[in-house]
């Protein structure tokens, strides 16, 4: 059997990116759908608190579309199913082939893929940040609170619990954002593989930026005549 070939190195660092991905689009998701799960289904990005002077507690007065935390919570799924898929297909491809080689087709592919997925997350992060942000100013205007976190310790009308809310919004968005940031990295390496290929194609250069290593041994010279 021929021994283990090592990863390239740069794709060994789009795998760890494509992790890091995988895990940020879990936490968001899950962040949302807590929140929704707290507000009997409500969608609150954009939504609106007042205050109940009988009940002396904070209520939902308006909402948003319950698609709108749907969208959110489905371009993170999507992504990190995405991530998952693909690592685990390079992961297989390199257990069974040991040979891994990618063509400049299919990278400009990946190329794509990353463009439409920072157009989405850049949307989602949007969405979450302006969302938050009108639904703490309400909170703030009961004047009951002084930052949008304490509203999170008041009592809340049933059926709704605001514990750890905005918690889960500043995870979410934080998540959103640090995803679109790994896929900027990720378009970074992906082309610098891409010109490494090219370099290869027209130079005889190797995938990994060096001359290979075979050359010496496999190419002989014609003997003259």
């Amino acid at each position: 059997m021929n021994p283990m070939m090592a990863l390239p190195g740069l794709l060994v660092v789009e795998l760890g990116l494509y992790a890091a991905c995988f895990i940020c689009g879990i936490v968001a998701a899950a962040s949302v759908t807590i929140i929704q799960g707290q507000f009997a289904g409500h969608c609150m990005l954009y939504g609106s608190v007042g205050y109940n002077v009988t009940t002396q507690s904070l209520t939902v007065v308006a909402s948003s579309s319950p698609s709108l935390c749907y969208f959110v919570s489905a371009i993170s799924v999507c992504v990190a199913v995405y991530c998952f898929s693909l690592t685990l297909y390079w992961v297989y491809t390199y257990c069974m082939d040991q040979d891994i080689r990618r063509e400049q087709l299919w990278m400009n592919v990946t190329l794509v893929v990353c463009g439409v997925f920072l157009f989405f997350l850049l949307v989602s992060g949007c969405v979450l940040n302006i969302g938050k942000n009108q639904l703490c100013e309400s909170i703030l205007h009961t004047k009951i609170v002084n930052s949008c976190d304490e509203a999170q310790n008041k009592t809340w009308v049933s059926p709704y619990s605001g514990t750890r809310f905005y918690a889960s919004l500043h995870s979410a968005e934080t998540s959103v954002w640090m995803n679109f940031f790994f896929w900027l990295v990720i378009v970074g390496v992906v082309i610098m593989q891409r010109r490494q290929v090219m370099d290869f194609g027209s130079g005889g250069m190797a995938v990994d930026g060096s001359p290979s290593e075979t050359d010496p041994f496999l190419h002989h010279p014609g003997r003259p005549q």
